[in-house]
């Protein structure tokens, strides 16, 4: 990402800075990576140290299914009956050792505070609107918004609308594809985004009041509840290069060619292990001749999910809106019966999806039945 500020900080870093009162603000260096990765420096009304009670809650890794028949998998997350805030109300669907995917009904504004301390956050926000109030400001939020919650980061959604949302959360940092990046950083010309489209914190509301106030902490498989002594939002000015951000969908510029572009040129973040990809409305393949749906092909070294959000997806049949689909790796995967002959001639697509690919297999969780379509492997057969 690249730097921005918000609020008041002193000239240099790690000198002093007083309030009004003549006592010092707590700066906090916040960085990935030891001191060799993005960071941001922030400073405090109050020290971000200052906790009155800890204590565990317990574990939040899912139960994933047993391995069964390698097959694709169809699960309709409109199925899906739980809700709450976006904490509480997260139903974990398929993870592996890198990330865990899964979805949120947002039914109602957090109480408490929340941080990730074991990675990065990506929150794709199918319907809804409202904002979340972070340590470095405020962000709202709207239907297609990719917002990205750096590791650490104190935050509370509050929506102003019933949300629903397809949630990752990553054991890693989560940013825009390298190869769309210069030496220094900056996105290239050919890339299908840059900086422009990128929404930071857009207020920074500065909470000096003392009293109790719980963050649930998510760190190493378990979550924990501290009690600060002081509003967690007391933050009076940052800088740097990390911070939670937002890129919406519909600004992603798709690149398109004379025949079928591989999936990687719907990039649009990338992760340890992982990546995500975007499906925006388009035109097709401008040569004579060109197939535009795509090619069967082999997962090799990946697992393929898509999360289908609006219009008609091309090569599929009998999904809908809020349909995941997994094509594993093993076996090869494709266009349903008659998708490739009716793409013919076709001159666009208003199809509008979210893939994510894993380079290692993705589990199921147990519960991911009840919400599967189970005849899905066996909708390629020609009737």
């Amino acid at each position: 990402m690249y730097y921005r500020q918000l609020g008041r900080i002193p000239k240099k870093r790690h000198t002093i800075f007083k309030k009004e009162d003549d006592s010092l603000f707590r700066e906090q260096v916040m960085g990935t990576k030891g001191f060799s990765g993005t960071q941001s420096i922030l400073y405090h009304h109050h020290m971000p140290t200052e906790v009155s009670k800890s204590e565990l809650i317990g574990g939040y890794t899912p139960q994933f299914e047993k391995q069964g028949a390698l097959s694709h998998r169809h699960f309709y997350t409109d199925s899906i009956e739980k809700n709450g805030d976006a904490i509480g109300g997260r139903e974990y669907l398929l993870g592996n050792a890198d990330l865990y995917i899964g979805f949120i009904n947002v039914s109602k504004a957090m109480e408490q505070y929340y941080r990730n301390g074991d990675g990065d956050e990506m929150l794709f926000i199918h319907h809804g609107s409202g904002k979340i109030r972070t340590m470095f400001g405020t962000l709202t939020y709207r239907p297609g918004d990719y917002v990205v919650i750096p590791i650490g980061t104190i935050y509370q959604l509050l929506p102003e609308e019933k949300t629903s949302v397809l949630f990752l959360e990553a054991f890693s940092q989560i940013t825009t594809p390298k190869r769309y990046r210069n030496e220094y950083g900056q996105l290239l010309e050919h890339s299908p985004f840059c900086e422009r489209d990128i929404r930071g914190p857009e207020k920074l509301e500065t909470y000096t009041e003392k009293g109790e106030f719980e963050v649930i902490t998510k760190s190493r498989g378990q979550l924990h509840r501290h009690v600060l002594a002081h509003h967690p939002l007391d933050v009076e000015g940052w800088d740097g290069y990390l911070y939670p951000w937002v890129f919406n969908i519909e600004d992603f510029e798709p690149i398109t060619g004379r025949i079928h572009q591989p999936p990687p040129v719907h990039q649009t973040f990338e992760g340890h292990n992982f990546v995500v990809c975007s499906f925006v409305p388009r035109l097709y393949d401008y040569h004579p001749e060109a197939i535009p749906a795509p090619y069967y092909h082999s997962n090799v070294n990946s697992d393929e999910l898509l999360y289908y959000v609006k219009g008609n997806f091309m090569s599929r049949k009998g999904v809908k809106e809020g349909s995941i689909t997994l094509h594993p790796s093993g076996i090869p995967h494709g266009p349903h019966p008659g998708k490739t002959e009716g793409s013919i001639g076709k001159k666009e697509t208003l199809e509008l999806a979210v893939m994510i690919d894993t380079f290692r297999p993705l589990n199921i969780v147990s519960s991911g039945e009840e919400i599967e379509d189970k005849g899905y492997m066996y909708t390629w057969l020609e009737k």
